[in-house]
């Protein structure tokens, strides 16, 4: 009976219909918004009305998501065990067993082997090296890095940064190395902000991690103060040779200064109060002050070229 009982539940129309919106949780469709940072040196080189760069940058775009996806469903399988005493991942459908690890593995392989293959055979294998270096880091940090407290973080940033540096290479457009001094200190400000609110959920330990009680109190000490360093690398960028080439008012980019300082720091105090998802982005994506902030910087940016 008790094996007839459990074929049922197993083949059950309710389990099946939510297979496929199981799948799409475990892609995590919301964080391919991440992969849009492979388009930022095109933007950033007002390049991006060229048809063979917006093309290249689309394709990175593309193939960075499925690479992303692939990485998340093998870190769920890889982390099931320690999600099931998550309060929240625990609903994650690969640890509740609503899709099987078999046919997740396989779906982690499929969208990972299809990244590599399209961006080497439509872009350059530049790109797809990137990629690679990009899924190896990530499998890295799932396996091993994750457990090395303050390494972890560093290792989250560096994703960020792995994903502009694709974007140079499939468009062949130089970084400066302003650009990327800012991101190194933007992006690490948001990987703190993620690990600060993981502890705060967590009451201060991780499990299969390596913070323990207490690491909570000094994280926004360093996260605030890397998304302000972010901010004196842009206050200081403004006054470059290279701003004069590519914006006719560049004193008006200044203007993103004060609105950057005030979405980092409202970003912290939110965290601080316990009411920031454990991912900034996601944070972002259902922050309306974040959009009206965008649509300002937008206005800033056309205002000033």
């Amino acid at each position: 009976m008790r094996g007839a009982r459990s074929k049922v539940i197993e083949t059950s129309p309710s389990i099946r219909r939510s297979r496929p919106a199981a799948l799409a949780s475990s892609l995590r469709l919301h964080q391919w918004v991440k992969n849009i940072l492979v388009i930022v040196p095109a933007i950033a080189a007002h390049r991006v009305r060229e048809p063979q760069v917006l093309v290249a940058s689309l394709v990175a775009f593309a193939c960075f998501c499925l690479a992303a996806s692939g990485v998340y469903i093998a870190n769920d399988v890889m982390d099931v065990a320690a999600d099931r005493l998550h309060p929240r991942k625990r609903s994650r459908p690969i640890a509740s067993g609503v899709l099987p690890v078999a046919a997740a593995r396989i779906i982690s392989a499929v969208c990972v082997a299809s990244a590599l293959v399209v961006s080497w055979l439509a872009v350059s294998p530049w790109l797809a090296a990137m990629i690679l270096l990009y899924v190896a880091v990530s499998v890295a940090y799932s396996a091993r890095l994750k457990r090395e407290p303050v390494v972890d973080v560093f290792v989250l940033a560096g994703l960020y940064v792995v994903r502009v540096l694709a974007g140079a290479v499939a468009t062949a457009i130089p970084i400066s190395s302003w650009f990327l001094a800012f991101a190194m200190f933007l992006f690490l400000s948001l990987a703190f902000v993620k690990r600060y609110t993981e502890l705060f959920l967590m009451k201060g330990v991780l499990v299969g991690r390596g913070y323990i009680a207490g690491d909570d109190r000094w994280m926004p000490a360093i996260g605030i103060s890397s998304g302000y360093m972010a901010v004196l690398v842009l206050a200081l960028y403004i006054n470059a040779p290279e701003v004069a080439r590519l914006y006719h008012r560049p004193a008006l980019l200044g203007l993103l200064c004060p609105i950057l300082l005030f979405w980092i720091t409202r970003l912290w105090f939110r965290a601080s109060r316990e009411l920031v998802h454990d991912d900034p982005v996601v944070e972002a994506l259902r922050d309306p002050p974040t959009y009206f902030l965008g649509a300002v910087s937008l206005i800033i940016l056309y205002l000033s070229t």
